[in-house]
């Protein structure tokens, strides 16, 4: 699909890798509506960028996310795009100190935020973009999600955020078959370590180790490489059911 003249969703938009692809996609020519908490800073994003919209949501809750997508919609007149970059990174051994095990309460937040919000977004974006009438190649849509390297290789701790990504990952072809008839295309980006608002708040030395496990480039990525593949993504009718490892080569190690 050609960016220009597009109505992309973007969740988790107020910071880091949701951020830079609202920029980039603007850029490109599109109209960009954010989907954050109403605490994120998606509104100021939204205001930075040209046609900018920011609308508050929780991804976790059916009702609400439904309610701001149907704004989206008044707002825009259609979704052709969604991009999935609401989540939160958590950690926590099974079995910690003195024996006590993981808090269940947390590992159910992890999975519910990353995994069942980011179901949750495409299932009621994927309905919009399915009244859309297709272009010359039958798009109607494209859906992209953000899952990790942890997915694959989850380090010691990562339990809960590796199960809720290894789930992101391993509904990406399940959703592309599903969306098919359609003409929405469904594909997942697992970056490696990025410059996120997260890894900011480190000490620059601990940055500087956790960059220099990545083979090549070692550093660690930049939001707008994230954006960069996004928008390939969108635009190469090609990319389809695919999870995409955006990592320099990085393997994790056990911790």
């Amino acid at each position: 699909m050609q960016i220009n003249g597009l109505n992309v969703l973007i969740t988790g938009g107020g910071s880091g890798l949701g951020a830079a692809t609202a920029r980039k996609l603007t850029d490109l020519g599109a109209r960009v509506a954010i989907l954050d908490l109403p605490i994120s800073k998606g509104q100021d994003v939204a205001d930075s960028l040209e046609g900018g919209l920011f609308v508050d949501a929780d991804v976790t809750s059916a009702d609400k996310t439904a309610e701001a997508i149907n704004t989206v919609c008044e707002k825009l007149g259609s979704i052709e795009v969604a991009v999935n970059c609401a989540g939160i990174a958590t950690g926590d051994r099974t079995v910690g100190r003195d024996n006590v095990p993981a808090d269940l309460d947390q590992f159910t937040r992890t999975v519910t935020i990353n995994l069942i919000g980011t179901y949750n977004v495409i299932r009621l974006a994927a309905s919009k973009m399915a009244s859309n009438e297709p272009n010359e190649n039958g798009e109607r849509g494209v859906v992209i999600n953000t899952a990790s390297v942890a997915a694959f290789e989850g380090q010691i701790g990562q339990a809960a955020y590796a199960a809720s990504k290894g789930g992101v990952v391993g509904l990406t072809l399940t959703v592309a078959r599903d969306l098919a008839r359609y003409g929405i295309r469904n594909c997942t980006i697992a970056p490696g370590l990025f410059l996120t608002p997260m890894m900011e708040g480190l000490p620059e030395a601990t940055r500087e180790a956790l960059a220099s496990v990545t083979p090549f480039p070692q550093r660690l990525g930049k939001p707008e490489e994230y954006a960069d593949l996004a928008s390939h993504i969108i635009e190469n009718s090609m990319l389809n059911g695919e999870v995409i490892r955006l990592d320099g080569a990085v393997r994790l190690q056990p911790r």
